[in-house]
């Protein structure tokens, strides 16, 4: 597979946007000035709104610029999509297998 990068994402997320499942894995926490992991984080439906580059019209996903976010595909826990981690935390987006 070629190497997934933030145009791959966005036509993913455009092309299933009626199916997106997400998952959050940690985000960021000012009391601690870092990123903190959830326990037991789980897929749910993912919520759209309006588009924005920091969000790509998903509620809660957040992209950084410069090519600083660090994306990997997932095919795992019957999802297939994308892994995305920054600086403000790591989810996973995809749709169900």
């Amino acid at each position: 597979m070629a190497k997934a990068t933030m145009s791959t994402v966005k036509s993913f997320i455009r092309k299933n946007s009626d199916n997106l499942l997400i998952k959050f894995k940690s985000a960021f926490d000012g009391r601690t000035d870092g990123t903190e992991f959830f326990t037991g984080a789980k897929f749910r439906k993912a919520v759209l709104e309006d588009f924005n580059n920091n969000t790509l019209g998903v509620k809660g996903a957040w992209f950084v610029g410069g090519s600083r976010n660090y994306i990997q595909p997932y095919d795992k826990e019957g999802v297939r999509g994308f892994e995305i981690s920054n600086c403000c935390g790591s989810f996973v987006i995809g749709v169900a297998n």
